[in-house]
């Protein structure tokens, strides 16, 4: 019996709410377990430097936790210049920009703010799964305002963290999990079962082979479920239009 009373191949309890923030273009607020981020998207019609005149667009993405997302408090603006968040930032940005059609998002930038408000493991995973829900209302918005064509994404994207526990694999760690873990990784895979990123690492002892390939496949399978409740919730926008 795991801390919350989960199978080993259960994932926490997933909410994702559209439209959780008013004046962001797009945005969702995530809950899996107690873990919970709201992701904006902010359309800012510029580009960066290095893009200048190529005609494509690009996909960035920040990431903080709020002083009290966990048990102890952390000053504010203490967390943001952590290596652990430009680490985070780039994995959140790094997904997205997998599924995205940069060339026909045209010479704009998509920002994807994803804010911890109680973090209980899976934070960063939890955002990238999480983003890509306020990235679709963002760029489906441009469509409705006939700014584009088409929504410029060729698939979804989300993550999900795997680890070896006292010798057991568990799907989607709660922090309590993850303190313990022997072996942890975060998967981000595309709904292609496409591998975005694979972040992995043995805590004491090494692993084998097999036991990142079985981590991967029980990553590839939590994922599946998360990708089937993001298109839930990405149809009910269309049907809000």
């Amino acid at each position: 019996m795991r801390f919350d009373g989960r199978g080993s191949e259960e994932l926490r309890r997933v909410e994702i709410t559209p439209g959780f923030v008013e004046f962001a273009e797009g945005s969702a607020l995530i809950k899996m377990g107690r873990t919970m981020v709201q992701c904006t998207a902010t359309v800012d019609e510029r580009v960066p430097n290095f893009l200048r005149g190529e005609g494509r667009g690009w996909v960035t993405a920040e990431y903080a936790m709020l002083p009290r997302a966990s048990i102890v408090r952390t000053p504010r603006g203490v967390a943001e210049t952590r290596g652990r968040n430009y680490e985070i930032q780039r994995l959140i940005g790094r997904s997205l920009r997998a599924v995205t059609e940069l060339g026909l998002l045209g010479e704009r930038t998509v920002i994807l703010d994803c804010d911890v408000l109680q973090a209980d493991g899976g934070t960063r995973t939890v955002a990238v799964t999480g983003a890509y829900v306020a990235l679709y209302e963002a760029l489906h918005g441009l469509v409705r305002n006939r700014v584009l064509a088409e929504v410029p994404l060729k698939g979804a994207v989300a993550a999900v963290s795997v680890g070896l526990v006292e010798g057991e694999p568990l799907l989607d760690l709660c922090y309590e999990e993850d303190r313990r873990a022997q072996v942890d990784f975060n998967v981000a895979m595309t709904d292609g079962g496409e591998l975005v990123e694979v972040q992995g690492a043995a805590e004491g002892a090494p692993f084998s082979r097999d036991t990142m390939n079985y981590l991967i496949s029980l990553a590839e399978k939590g994922i599946a479920e998360l990708l089937r409740k993001q298109a839930t919730v990405i149809r009910s926008l269309g049907e809000r239009a």
